[in-house]
């Protein structure tokens, strides 16, 4: 069974920074894309970032490069080091592997970018 658990989120002032981990469970991160993800109330899911070992990384255009995603795959673990952080990044953040169906969703970490 797949499972996600999300951490590191918080409540920062606008600028500030965070690193959230996402650490998985049955799941190869050699096999698979790894993303993040955010929900903010009333707004769907969107895709934040992208890893793969081999493609790399890719980012949506919103970031303005204030993101950086990466993982420890002996670890299990996708990393998202987001700085600069702005208010309309408020949002619950997930992670998940990149394919369809998608793995179950974990419970994801609330991040509120407030002054």
């Amino acid at each position: 069974q797949v499972q996600f658990v999300e951490s590191g989120g918080g409540l920062v002032q606008p600028g500030g920074s965070l690193n959230l981990s996402c650490t998985a469970s049955g799941i190869s991160f050699r096999a698979n894309t790894m993303a993040w993800y955010r929900q903010a109330p009333g707004i769907e899911r969107e895709w934040v970032a992208t890893i793969n070992r081999i493609a790399g990384t890719n980012y949506a255009e919103f970031i303005e490069g204030r993101f950086t995603i990466s993982s420890d795959i002996a670890k299990s673990t996708v990393y998202l080091q987001m700085n600069n952080l702005k208010y309309d990044d408020t949002a619950v953040y997930y992670c998940n592997a990149v394919r369809v169906p998608r793995f179950p969703w974990g419970q994801g970490t609330q991040v509120t970018v407030s002054s």
